[in-house]
């Protein structure tokens, strides 16, 4: 997979691939996203599987961050 473009605004990160697939997300799915600068979040390194902030120890697949659909929700004990 290679992204074409990936970009950020006050609460979403969008990634943008070359074969046109798009994905957007909260930021607040990602805390070390969420609570970063926006140095931070511009300093990320491609990989052809993902995304990494190094500075962030943060790591995001393209097969995931396109799939997901949201944070697990812990299962309510009964």
């Amino acid at each position: 997979m290679e992204v074409s473009k990936i970009t950020f605004d006050n609460n979403n990160i969008y990634v943008e691939m070359k074969d046109g697939k798009k994905g957007c997300h909260p930021l607040k799915w990602f805390p070390r996203l969420d609570n970063a600068t926006k140095e931070q979040l511009g300093n990320y390194q491609l990989s052809p599987f993902g995304i990494h902030w190094p500075e962030l120890d943060e790591d995001l697949s393209f097969d995931g961050f396109l799939n997901h659909t949201g944070p697990k929700k812990e299962a309510k004990k009964v």
